[in-house]
């Protein structure tokens, strides 16, 4: 039986006064999916009106949260850098739970954070895990009756270059030659990692392994160690959040890796500020009972006034063709089809 999965961007609802409005343009072509999974990227909390802009966090009212049930989301995860405040996730779980959403990646204690969420639709059991790298190191992580989300440390250290690694690079007797910046996954945090992944894969047919994590517009080694490895462990298909753009993919053992969705909506950024003229992908997974068919995204923008929408790829040259350039090192080719990019198929 041939069923369909939609995996979406971060979803930030921070100013939207009407939960009908950012959606609406969408909906319909995500209801034909029979499975919707997005990164939640901000807290439905009742004092979003007080908050400081300083101050760590994005939030929206609880009722603004209904624009996620006009959406048709079947799951969410929120292990992220704005899951933020003990009050504030303890208020977004409530609230997601109120308008039947389930989701991963934060909770009121380490049991609840770390939980997957296993959704079956038409007899097919998708299981989803969150986990995110980026995070408060103080009071952010969930405790074992506190509060948080569910992290997955990474590690940085720089090493001079003593040596050539690309030609373009002065010698090391140059004064000012950058480090070069290595990147790598706690060991005991993936080793745990892992572990949840294998008993989340013996519970469901299809896994998603979803990831907040990442700097600007580069993949950094320990995303690429994560998200080989969750495939390794199971996981049918990794999907990453966080830096705000549209990152490149790879199939690996042929299962696809999207190291960022980018945005799915997302009008208001840290101090308020309007996030940009940004591109999504909204990725369309297509199998036949567990084996993967087609793996193809649709890009996404927004307009002035929150509305998400999906552009024409036709009209989308210059940011395909950098798309591209980050997808080449990965041996991946976007070949357009219709409305949609395809990067794989059967």
């Amino acid at each position: 039986m041939k069923h369909t999965l939609a995996l979406l961007g971060d979803i930030n609802l921070m100013n939207v006064t009407d939960p009908s409005v950012p959606f609406r343009r969408v909906r319909e072509s995500l209801a034909t999916a029979d499975c919707r999974f997005a990164n939640l990227e901000c807290c439905l909390y009742d004092r979003s009106n007080t908050h400081e802009l300083r101050d760590e966090g994005f939030f929206a009212p609880p009722k603004i949260g209904e624009a996620l049930k006009l959406l048709g989301l079947d799951a969410v995860g929120n292990a992220n850098n704005v899951n933020y405040g003990a009050e504030a996730i303890t208020s977004s779980c409530a609230t997601l739970k109120a308008l039947g959403i389930p989701n991963t990646g934060a909770g009121l204690d380490r049991k609840s954070a770390y939980a997957p969420v296993i959704v079956e639709r038409k007899g097919v059991r998708y299981g989803f895990i969150q986990r995110s790298s980026v995070y408060w190191p103080t009071g952010h992580e969930a405790g074992d009756h506190s509060p948080g989300i569910a992290v997955l440390q990474g590690h940085t250290a720089y090493q001079p270059l003593l040596y050539k690694v690309r030609p373009e690079l002065p010698p090391a007797n140059r004064p000012g030659v950058p480090p070069l910046v290595v990147t790598w996954a706690d060991p005991m945090h993936l080793k745990r990692y892992k572990e949840d992944l294998a008993s989340l894969r013996a519970q469901c047919d299809i896994l998603v392994a979803s990831h907040h994590w990442g700097l600007f517009e580069e993949v950094l080694q320990y995303q690429i160690e994560i998200a080989h490895a969750a495939i390794d462990e199971g996981a049918d298909v990794v999907i990453g959040h966080g830096p705000h753009y549209s990152l490149p993919m790879e199939m690996y053992k042929g299962k696809p890796v999207f190291y960022g969705l980018g945005n799915f909506a997302f009008h208001t950024g840290h101090g308020g500020r309007k996030h940009g003229d940004w591109i999504g992908e909204a990725v369309r997974l297509t199998y036949d009972g567990k084996q993967l068919q087609r793996v193809a995204f649709r890009t996404v923008r927004h307009n002035d006034i929150n509305e998400t929408f999906f552009s024409n790829p036709a009209e989308e040259k210059e940011a395909l063709e950098r798309l591209q350039g980050f997808c080449d090192p990965f041996g991946t080719k976007l070949t357009p089809e219709g409305e949609e990019l395809v990067i794989w198929q059967k």
